[in-house]
């Protein structure tokens, strides 16, 4: 089966989508309409502003969005998903592109989303750092001894785990992690304590914006963040998208069920090829490549 998998905060680069945008009209209609909607001109920061520039909250999560949906828009009639994942932002892409939200709505929630999230990040200082080389459970219980608020985020592939939390928390717990044999605990260079407790105010926004949005059900399985199994009840991908913000990324279990499920092909759609990279740590034996736009 056919999975399509859509990337998160991180994939930004510097005229990303300009490719897009100069090749077809479609693409060009619908970045005009994101500047319409978002109300400033995303596409110029996009095509020809800094990395600096990209970083911006406000900017980084809205172009990633946008990347991946008109990606899949411009694959037409090649775009035939069996199954659809995406790995935190990217959960909002694979929606619009499974068809449980509209392009227009997808864009909206985003955006809104990263202004929730900025405004949860400038409420306490807080951070995440990558724990390389230790098992998942070793990481949990590190974090859970740790004095303060720190927590597994993401679950990237085996021996890549991101934690969470206040900045005290985080670094102390990496300074232990070290010491119990980790190759690497690095602080990232993140706004907050993304798919943390910290994120609350954040999840109570979006779920008000989330539950005042019409969503459909899917045309295919969407494997979301929070529960990692297939979900096609439009309710139920409701709840699992508010869930999202405090609850960690299952992205390992994801990509596991899915290969259960059937999946024998997954394709990443979007900027960069991070997902890909992981999908050879999670499951070497399983074809994965980006996809052709």
């Amino acid at each position: 089966m056919k999975a399509y998998i859509f990337p998160g905060q991180g994939a930004q680069f510097e005229g990303m989508g300009k490719d897009l945008y100069e090749k077809s009209i479609i693409a060009k209609k619908m970045f005009e309409k994101a500047n319409e909607i978002l109300g400033y001109n995303i596409t110029e920061i996009m095509f020809s502003g800094s990395a600096e520039d990209l970083k911006q909250t406000k900017v980084t999560q809205p172009a990633i969005f946008l990347h991946a949906v008109i990606s899949a828009n411009l694959m037409g009639e090649a775009f035939q998903p069996q199954m659809v994942a995406g790995h935190s932002l990217g959960e909002f892409s694979a929606l619009v592109a499974a068809k449980a939200l509209s392009f227009e709505d997808g864009l909206k929630l985003v955006y809104q989303r990263a202004m929730a999230m900025q405004e949860a990040c400038e409420l306490k200082p807080s951070t995440m750092a990558a724990v390389l080389g230790l098992e998942d459970a070793l990481v949990e219980e590190v974090c859970k001894n740790t004095t303060g608020i720190v927590v597994a985020a993401n679950y990237n592939c085996p021996g890549q785990l991101v934690i969470s939390g206040d900045v005290e928390a985080v670094n102390q717990a990496c300074e232990v992690l070290k010491e119990r044999g980790a190759k690497r605990a690095l602080i990232l260079p993140v706004g907050g304590a993304f798919h943390s407790p910290l994120m609350e105010p954040a999840r109570e926004k979006l779920a008000r914006a989330i539950m005042e949005t019409e969503f459909q059900n899917p045309i295919c399985p969407v494997y979301q963040n929070a529960v990692a199994k297939a979900v096609t009840d439009k309710d139920e991908i409701k709840q699992n998208l508010i869930a999202q913000l405090t609850a960690p990324v299952l992205w390992t279990q994801s990509i596991q069920q899915m290969i259960a499920d059937g999946g024998d092909l997954f394709i990443e759609i979007g900027p960069g090829k991070v997902l890909t990279g992981l999908m050879r740590s999670i499951n070497r034996e399983v074809a994965a490549e980006k996809a052709e736009v």
